[in-house]
């Protein structure tokens, strides 16, 4: 533990400045201890527990026996460390065996989902098929147009017309201010 690295670091992080013979040091000390003790007990733990597992699988067949020679190896433990626990005969650690790499990519569209999305379009033109028979069948006809032959205007209703143009364009030959008058008066 380097006191003036942790101290620095504090500083760093908080702006606070601690001394070196601070009691928080005291409680760093403390935790380092009970870490280093905590973390050696489950190392012990899981070496007992993978030399019981192997001499399990020994047992049962799971695993083959191993040269004598290879029984004077020295043991290592999760640590890398000498193993503290007595090797047991026949316990070798096997080599880890071929890893398949994981996959990091998945296709864009899987075959799962392609059949997925035909068999939502054929269902899809399908009710679309549907649908528009059953428009057709339960549908009314249209009415036929009528088609009304216009009679020819009277000769009355033609005199009208020819007055209402020549009134027309008299109209637009007045002045401004009578044509608006006049128009006014016409509207009412």
């Amino acid at each position: 533990m380097d006191q003036q690295k942790l101290r620095s670091l504090v500083f760093e992080k908080t702006g606070v400045k601690i001394d070196i013979d601070d009691p928080i040091f005291a409680l760093v000390a403390l935790n380092e201890a009970v870490l280093e003790e905590a973390v050696g007990r489950h190392i012990a733990a899981i070496d007992a527990a993978s030399l019981e597992l192997t001499r399990h699988a020994r047992q049962a067949g799971g695993l083959p026996s191993v040269p004598e020679v290879a029984r004077k190896a020295v043991l290592l433990d999760a640590t890398n460390e000498p193993s503290a626990v007595p090797a047991s005969p026949g316990y070798v650690p096997t080599p880890p065996g071929p890893v398949r790499p994981i996959a990091t990519q998945s296709p864009a569209i899987t075959p799962r989902e392609l059949r997925l999305l035909g068999a939502a379009a054929g269902i899809a033109m399908l009710s679309a098929l549907i649908v528009v028979g059953a428009q057709a069948v339960f549908a009314k006809p249209p009415p036929a147009p009528v088609i009304e032959q216009a009679k020819a205007l009277t000769p009355e209703q033609t005199l009208a017309l020819r007055n209402a143009e020549k009134l027309t364009k008299a109209i637009e030959k007045l002045d401004p201010k009578v044509r608006s008058q006049l128009q006014a008066e016409l509207q009412k």
